[in-house]
């Protein structure tokens, strides 16, 4: 009996030990390998300027409307100028998240007693996305295109995510990570596609990879630390909400601006077929969260409840 007991009380330090670790570890790596945007993009490399006509722009076999009839048909510098709007909205959207994202972490780090393991990560990570909006912004900024970013509402009702943390740091952690996975998943397939794309959108690609791969770890080793340990009510609680979240999220990521729409004059069956109505454009939302679909069934926060909610948003498996 006495064995069994002190097995049972080294689990918590050992699993405690482990985590600590791992926080460590991505610490170390944001120390170790990291990007500034002013100091490691040419941003004045003449192959690197952004011109509106330039092909590289041209929209990949990723984005839907790329494939469209409608598209193709266009000239090749109009194809470009709509390509470069929706990197650029993309980035807006993106920096925008971000903003939400480092209110957020400061937020849950300002509670964080001393000694804490988490305090220094969020931090790094915090530094982390500021860099990153500044680089999305000097992006958007060398486009001189109209570029708005979330929708007016949306923006409004964002702006209650950064204090998710005083009420949940584990829904705050979904949030993140409903944010970061669609991002992160698109991303990798245009790396991957075959394209020929602009040095600067795949130089800021690869930085962001690099270092948001960091950030999804983090989420993913929080939550499963804290949520096996929370009280059943408030987990079944977050299994509920998540489904909406992330649902919602994937959407705000990927769905095609409508000031884009407006902007070119894009005709509404065309959106439709790109879009609305596009099978694998519904796969493509459900399958930019599949990892953290993954995650939500290894915490046990898949039910028959939820299982209906994450079909209705349209991210079931």
């Amino acid at each position: 009996m006495s064995s069994i007991a002190a097995g049972e009380r080294d689990d918590p330090i050992n699993e405690q030990r482990a985590y600590e670790a791992v926080i460590e570890r991505l610490s170390k790596a944001s120390v170790d390998k990291h990007w500034e945007p002013y100091k490691d993009i040419p941003w004045d490399d003449p192959d690197f300027l952004v011109h509106h006509d330039d092909p590289r722009w041209r929209l990949p076999e990723v984005d839907k409307l790329g494939s469209t009839a409608w598209y193709q048909g266009l000239p090749e510098e109009l194809q470009a100028r709509i390509g470069l709007f929706r990197v650029a909205t993309a980035m807006k959207i993106g920096l925008q998240f971000e903003n939400l994202l480092k209110r957020g972490l400061l937020n849950y780090a300002y509670r964080l007693p001393n000694g804490s393991p988490e305090f220094r990560y969020v931090y790094h990570e915090t530094i982390e996305e500021g860099h990153h909006g500044m680089m999305f912004q000097e992006f958007v900024n060398r486009t001189k295109l109209p570029i708005r970013g979330m929708p007016g509402p949306l923006s409004v009702i964002a702006q209650a995510a950064p204090w998710i943390p005083l009420i949940s740091t584990e829904l705050f952690f979904i949030f993140v990570l409903g944010g970061e996975d669609p991002i992160d998943h698109v991303q990798r397939k245009v790396l991957k596609d075959g394209h020929r794309h602009h040095p600067l959108e795949e130089t800021i690609m690869r930085i962001h990879i690099a270092e948001e791969a960091r950030h999804i770890s983090f989420a993913r080793h929080y939550l499963r630390r804290r949520v096996p340990r929370m009280p059943r009510y408030r987990r079944a609680m977050l299994s509920l909400i998540s489904p909406v979240i992330l649902g919602i999220m994937a959407r705000i990521m990927l769905a095609p601006p409508g000031p884009m729409i407006r902007h070119f004059g894009i005709p509404g069956h065309v959106v439709d077929e790109c879009y609305r109505d596009n099978t694998a454009a519904k796969q493509e939302i459900s399958d930019s969260v599949g990892k953290t679909r993954e995650l939500c069934a290894e915490l046990g926060l898949m039910n028959p409840v939820s299982r209906r909610i994450w079909s209705v948003m349209g991210i079931a498996a």
